[in-house]
This record gives structure tokens, C-alpha cells and sequence, in this order.
């Protein structure tokens, strides 16, 4: 690792990486050193000390931080933060001061994993050595994280330009001025110059982002699969997703999707297509849906590149602090943006296939798959459900990029409102699984109505699963549990690598 030229971000063969999959894994399952070790490499089986190699470029760091103070003015260290940058500083108590008056978090408490995914990822941006901070405070971070310790910290409170509250609160806590909400560490020391530099990131942004883009991801490919049984179901044409098509075209993504599609839908023998040309919601999913990969791809991307950045402001590297914007994670906040927003199309074919699987012209099967007396409602209700979870994702799916926040007195007059990038991807998140299972729903029933349309594809396999979870009527019923049920079956869809 060279002095300043790495602490940007890594090389490719850089053993302690942290991406996206291994922070949103770590979140998940806290307890697993296994994304710990990946951080700390081989000084994660050891007594971490201030000596070891592992901190080197913290101590770096914090000695360029040290000789930048006698050279000049150092932001946030010698002077006020904000507006009050022109205000000379000088005593040793200021950065606790700093803390305290920044550790003004409010809302719901992240939950266990999200915590210390934070302390994870922040763990690794420490150990780029750009930050100035003392060795021992990044090692008391480590011993928290061995001990399963997990601090309290508030949502609210960030808008992109690093998260401050977040972060004042663990800082406090790891020096044993607010109490851990469980487990414990040793207290740390605070360095004066360690209050700043420890804050300034985007840690808590990172690690939800990560986590949210990995669910996310997971349910396209599950959408993918469920569009299969939708395919099955309303005898769909293959030749959208013949690889003679997509080869002409610049689309990897799309490609992407069309072959999965053919691998899930290709049986033993050629089956006859009902049309010549399918409702889009077959025929241009590899379109919509390679879109939407494409975008996940460059969020996480974005997520595993901010994770792995020494980023702070000033940031300490050969002597002297270099101020900069590096810290406002514009990339990042665009790239949710993307992320949300391709994720619509995709699930408006989700709701045009149930449409169409309702729709006697494009079945041979009654409306709405009704049984029962005549006027039986079947599953009609599913397209009001589905589309008012739609709707609700549109909400989701809003530009936080389009906003603008100007504050301390004027000189911070521009945030890039990441972090409410990924809370809204939180949300979208959440209305998946309930749409998705609402095509579902619709799929199974249409193929128990007509079981030789899954006879002998991939996609069975699929089909099997949900067959053995939903309920069994046909007739008019209470549609909710069949709902819920599919929703948990769209968790192990999304399961399946």
C-alpha cells in the first residue's frame, strides 16, 4: 500500500475489499467474522495492537495530520466546522465538544445488523490511513466489533454530505460517553484531532445501501422467475428471447436476462407459441428487466467504491490536509436513483402478465380464472392489490437527485441526498415480494388450471415450490393468505442463486 496514492481506492488484488454482497452478508449475520477477517486480514486472528501492520497507514495518517497542523490552518482540527471555518481553535477539548453537539440523531434506532454493518464499513475506510485518527480509536472500533458490541444510532439526521449523527453517536460510544445498547468494549482515549476525521464519512449510507441493493438485486432475479410461470402459462413465444436477437444488439444485460429465460423455459421439446407476437410484458422483458440489472450493477458498484475510499475531509496524506468535496456521494445518490427508478417498468409488466393471465383471449381459460357458480369473482381483486403496490413504488422511486439543501449559513449550498436515496430503496424493497407474489398467485392458478403448459421445463421447479405453499381452493375465497404465502415464496426465489 503506498503512502497517498491507495487511499482513494483499492487495487483489484486487494485481499481486504469490502463489496456490497460481503457488507450486506455481514448485516444479515453480525455474529460471522468471516467479513471482519476479509477487513482485517491476517490481523484479524490476532491481539490488535497499536504496533501492528495493519495500522500502518493509520498511523500514517495520523502523523501527516500532526505535521499538517504546524504547517497552517487544518479544518475541523484547528478551526470551527461550517460556517464557523474562519474561527481559530485551540484547545484540546474542542473535538469532544464537536461530538457532542453533532450527535443529535433522532427516529428509530438502526437495527442490530445495520449498526454494525456501519461500524464495518467505517473500519475499512479507517484503514485507508486518510482520515488522521488516532490507532487507538480505530482499534477500540475493532474491539468492539470481536465483542458483538452494538452502539445506539438514529436515522434521521443525514443528507448526503457525510453521516454526522450517525457517526458522532459511535464515536461517543466507543469513547464510553453514551452507553452501548448491547455487549460493551473498553472506553477510548479521544485524540483532539480525532473527533472530525472519525465522522466524516458516509458509513451508515454505505452499509444500507449495500443491504438494500443485494435484496433488491435478489428480487429481479426472482421477478425473473416468476415471469417464467407467467410465460408458461399464457404459452408465450420464445423467439423474444433468441439469442440470434440479442446478439445484434449492445445490451449484455438484456442478453443477460433473455438467456436465463430460455435456460428456464427451453423443455424437451419445442412447444407451439398461441401468438405471433406477445403482450409486452413477455416480449420486451429482456428490454426492461436488462435495464433494470444494469443499473442495479452500477449502484453497487458505486456502494463497494464508497466503502473502500479514504474520503474524509481534510484528507491527511503526505504532510499536510488536503480540503475537498470528495465526501458528498453524488455517484452514489444517482445511482439509487437509477436503481428505483428502472426497478417501475419491470414491475409494471409484472402487473400487465397478471392482467393478461386473466384475460380469456390470451389464456383459453376462464376470466380471471374463476371457478364456481357464474359471476365468480376469481382472482380479479389481484390486479387491485398489485396495482396499488405498484403506485406505491412509483412513490418510492421519487429522485432524491432533483433536490437541493442549503445549510450552515449559506456555505454548504449543495447535499446530494444519498442517504434518503437509500432509505426510499429500503422501501422499495419492501413492496416487492407482496407485488410479485400477486402475479404469483395468478401464474400457479392458471397453470393448475392447464398443467400441461409446465410439463417438462426448468421452470417446474419454480412452479413446484409455490404449488406446495399456496392453498389449494378454487373457488371464491379470502385471497390475503394466498398473498402472504406467495410473498415467502418469493423469499426463497429470491434464495436460489
Amino acid at each position: 500500500m503506498t503512502q497517498s496514492g491507495s487511499r482513494g481506492t483499492d487495487d483489484a488484488g486487494d485481499r481486504t475489499r469490502l463489496d456490497a454482497e460481503a457488507i450486506a452478508a455481514y448485516a444479515a449475520r453480525p455474529s460471522d467474522p468471516v467479513a471482519l477477517e476479509r477487513v482485517l486480514g491476517e490481523a484479524a486472528g490476532v491481539p490488535l495492537d497499536e504496533g501492528h501492520p495493519v495500522l500502518a497507514a493509520v498511523h500514517r495518517g495520523h502523523a501527516d495530520l500532526a505535521l499538517a497542523r504546524t504547517r497552517g490552518a487544518v479544518y475541523g482540527l484547528t478551526t470551527g466546522v461550517g460556517a464557523l471555518h474562519r474561527v481559530a481553535v485551540a484547545d484540546g477539548a474542542h473535538g469532544l465538544r464537536l461530538l457532542r453537539a453533532h450527535a443529535a440523531g433522532v427516529g428509530p434506532e438502526l437495527d442490530d445488523g445495520l449498526a454494525r454493518a456501519t461500524m464495518l464499513v467505517r473500519l475499512r475506510q479507517l484503514l485507508r490511513g486518510g482520515s488522521g485518527v488516532h490507532p487507538r480509536l480505530v482499534i477500540a472500533l475493532v474491539e468492539a466489533l470481536r465483542r458483538g458490541a452494538v452502539p445506539r444510532l438514529h436515522t434521521y439526521g443525514a443528507i448526503g454530505t457525510g453521516d454526522l449523527t450517525v457517526l458522532s453517536e459511535l464515536a461517543l460510544t466507543l469513547a464510553g460517553e453514551l452507553p452501548w445498547r448491547s455487549g460493551d468494549a473498553p472506553p477510548a482515549a479521544l485524540d483532539p484531532g480525532d473527533a472530525l476525521p472519525f465522522i466524516s464519512s458516509n458509513a451508515m449510507t454505505v452499509a444500507l445501501s449495500a443491504v438494500e441493493l443485494t435484496r433488491l438485486a435478489g428480487q429481479a432475479r426472482a421477478a425473473e422467475r416468476v415471469a417464467a410461470l407467467s410465460h408458461l402459462a399464457l404459452r408465450g413465444s420464445l423467439e423474444a428471447y433468441d439469442a440470434r436477437v440479442h446478439s445484434v444488439a449492445q445490451h449484455p444485460h438484456a442478453a443477460g436476462v433473455a438467456q436465463r429465460l430460455r435456460t428456464l423455459l427451453t423443455g424437451r421439446a419445442p412447444r407451439p407459441a398461441a401468438r405471433l407476437q406477445d403482450p409486452f410484458g413477455l416480449r420486451a422483458l429482456p428490454q426492461v428487466h436488462g435495464a433494470w440489472e444494469e443499473q442495479l450493477a452500477a449502484a453497487t458498484h458505486a456502494v463497494t467504491v464508497e466503502a473502500n475510499a479514504a474520503a474524509e475531509n481534510p484528507l491527511s496524506v503526505d504532510g499536510t490536509a488536503l480540503h475537498h468535496g470528495q465526501f458528498l456521494t453524488q455517484r452514489l445518490a444517482a445511482c439509487l436513483d437509477g436503481a428505483r427508478q428502472a426497478a417501475i417498468p419491470a414491475l409494471g409488466l409484472s402487473v400487465a402478465r397478471l392482467a393478461s393471465l386473466c384475460e380469456p383471449e390470451l389464456t383459453g381459460l376462464p376470466a380471471f380464472l374463476a371457478s364456481g357458480p357464474a359471476g365468480s369473482s376469481g382472482l380479479m381483486i389481484l390486479e387491485y392489490v398489485a396495482n396499488d403496490l405498484l403506485a406505491r413504488t412509483r412513490v418510492t422511486a421519487t429522485p432524491v437527485t432533483a433536490a437541493s439543501t442549503t445549510v450552515s449559513l449559506g456555505l454548504e449550498n449543495h447535499a446530494s441526498h444519498s442517504t434518503q436515496a437509500a432509505w426510499l430503496t429500503r422501501d422499495l424493497v419492501g413492496l416487492v415480494p407482496e407485488l410479485l407474489a400477486c402475479e404469483l398467485v395468478t401464474a400457479v392458478r392458471a397453470l393448475r388450471l392447464a398443467p400441461d403448459r409446465v410439463d417438462y421445463s426448468p421452470a417446474r421447479e419454480f412452479y413446484a415450490m409455490a404449488d406446495d405453499a399456496l392453498p389449494g381452493v378454487g373457488s371464491d375465497h379470502v385471497l390475503g393468505p394466498d398473498i402472504r404465502a406467495a410473498a415467502e415464496v418469493i423469499g426463497r426465489f429470491v434464495a436460489i442463486d
